[in-house]
């Protein structure tokens, strides 16, 4: 029995319910590297080997010896933890470092200022919140700047040295008031006022988010709209921005709803004695999110092309980049940030999950100074974010895998191509059983075959409900000691995102658990799932 289990169930007791369901409700008590332990009825503790690895936030395992040895340091120097509105070095040097490194993959040496957070989402809220910030301000600038030049128009009218060209007129369908010189001043009222009309009615209408199918980037009010599971996001819709979902490599949509929500500004220029109407692009794009690996979307990564593409029409219509490096970040594929070998650049960045080092709760939001806007660190704010204990440990984190010329990036290439290959090895033994294997480096995904029309009921009726990663890794779990879960919005795809520490032993004991797996399916035998009713 676990402990506290004799009081009522007050902490979300509805999830604890569907955790049963699936065996998958256990406490464990103590963690060590790819290794969590429970506890059994009798007490004694029950090792069991992690490849859930925290969704991706354990790039150097459970309680590392040197994170842990770092994070008691600071306890025992009595660190700050709340000294908010003052100097914090400790975060100018974690953002210095981080710019270092990021200048490295990308090849770029322009700034990148950082906003820290204490988790991903609230990393994403405020990426989405200054790109906005900075659109709101650049709308106020067109429109300030199209103000000056219709000034300048009335003046030049009423000094009787432009006249305002019946091309305007035409254009804005309207007519035009009279021929003479007072008539010519009344003209460009009419036209200004109807140029400001539709300028406001421009400004008024709300920003376009773009964000890929299948993406997944929180679950706060404006993350979670960008998510495209609609199980997450439909119930909230009336409470945040509405996106325009992108689906995968294809880039001539992404190219189709540019063009449809492009806007444009109007203005009046002054010119050899005429007024012609001018136009200019309205910053309509407040953002385009995308993983370069998409986590909660079934571990799929972005190719190549479509990442080139993507850069590219974004570029051209001026709408930021924001990079969700959250799951895919901090050397878990080779690199500290995964779209770097895509050959992409952000605008924005977000990384979190190993960032802390799997002690403290933490994250960054990185924008390029040319997007920069120094308003926003007025107005926004986060009352446990940029503290000495948590930015220690990520610079900590930062040295763990930038030591020895980058061994730890190395380590995950190389643990990441083992597992890769074990699971190869499954999918090519069991193909009427295994859709896919995907990813990259220990971020990876081994997806099954749709098992809806399955023969066996229970698997069948565990597909129909949405509860089959579950119900197979709750098998695992009590059948083989390993722990693993689905992906958040594609259920048939387990995740596996171990440590750098994960050995050769371990990546063979999934792989006897997964061919066990694969022949019950093969078989239609739920009466070998090993999932008891609780804990």
């Amino acid at each position: 029995m676990n402990s506290g289990s004799a009081v009522s169930e007050l902490a979300e007791p509805h999830l604890r319910a569907l955790l049963a369901t699936a065996g998958l409700d256990v406490e464990y008590v103590r963690g060590e590297g790819d290794t969590l332990y429970r506890t059994g009825a009798d007490g004694t503790e029950t090792p069991v080997l992690d490849f859930a690895g925290g969704y991706g936030s354990l790039i150097f395992g459970h309680n590392h010896p040197e994170i842990v040895a770092r994070a008691h340091q600071l306890l025992d120097e009595r660190s700050p933890i709340h000294a908010q509105f003052s100097s914090h070095p400790y975060a100018n040097r974690l953002a210095a470092e981080l710019n270092r490194i990021v200048h490295r993959e990308t090849g770029t040496d322009e700034p990148y200022y950082a906003t820290f957070a204490n988790s991903g989402a609230e990393a994403i809220e405020a990426a989405l919140k200054h790109a906005e910030l900075d659109r709101v301000l650049r709308l106020s600038e067109a429109l300030e700047e199209i103000a000056a030049g219709v000034e300048r128009a009335r003046e030049a009218a009423g000094a009787g040295t432009a006249t305002v060209t019946g091309a305007v007129f035409e254009r804005l369908g309207i007519g035009r008031p009279g021929t003479g010189r007072r008539d010519e001043e009344a003209a460009v009222e009419a036209v200004a006022a109807e140029i400001g009309r539709r300028n406001a009615e421009r400004a008024a209408k709300p920003p376009v988010f773009l964000a890929l199918e299948g993406g997944f980037h929180g679950k706060l009010t404006g993350s979670v709209q960008l998510t495209h599971n609609e199980g997450y996001r439909t119930p909230f819709a009336a409470l945040g921005a509405r996106a325009r979902f992108v689906p995968r490599d294809r880039p001539d949509v992404l190219e189709e709803i540019l063009a449809e929500e492009s806007g444009t500004l109007l203005g009046l220029a002054v010119e050899d004695g005429e007024m012609r109407l001018v136009e200019r692009a309205a910053p309509v794009f407040c953002a385009f999110l995308l993983e370069p690996i998409q986590g909660e979307g079934g571990i799929r990564p972005l190719s190549a092309e479509f990442a080139g593409r993507i850069q590219a029409l974004t570029e051209a219509a001026d709408c930021p980049l924001v990079i969700d490096e959250i799951q895919s970040g901090m050397g878990r594929t080779g690199a500290l940030l995964a779209s770097s070998r895509l050959g992409l650049r952000g605008d924005y960045y977000a990384l979190a999950k190993s960032l802390g080092g799997g002690i403290a709760k933490t994250s960054v939001m990185l924008v390029r100074n040319a997007r920069y806007r120094a308003q926003f660190e007025l107005v926004h704010s986060s009352t446990f974010a940029k503290d000495s204990f948590s930015c220690h440990l990520a610079l900590k984190v930062l040295e763990l895998l930038e030591a020895d010329g980058g061994r730890a990036y190395r380590q995950a290439e190389e643990r990441g191509a083992a597992l890769e290959t074990m699971l190869d090895k499954v999918r090519a033994a069991f193909p009427d059983v295994v859709e896919e294997v995907r990813g990259k480096g220990l971020m990876l995904g081994l997806e099954f075959q749709d098992q809806s029309g399955a023969e066996d009921a229970v698997i069948r009726d565990a597909a129909h409900s949405g509860l089959f990663g579950y119900v197979i890794a709750g098998h695992i779990l009590h059948a083989h000691a390993i722990r693993t879960f689905p992906t958040a919005s594609a259920v048939n795809t387990l995740r596996f995102e171990p440590s750098i520490l994960i050995t050769d032993e371990s990546i063979e004991r999934l792989e006897r658990a997964l061919t066990d797996v694969c022949g019950i399916l093969r078989e239609q035998a739920s009466q070998r799932l090993a999932i008891p009713a609780s804990e």
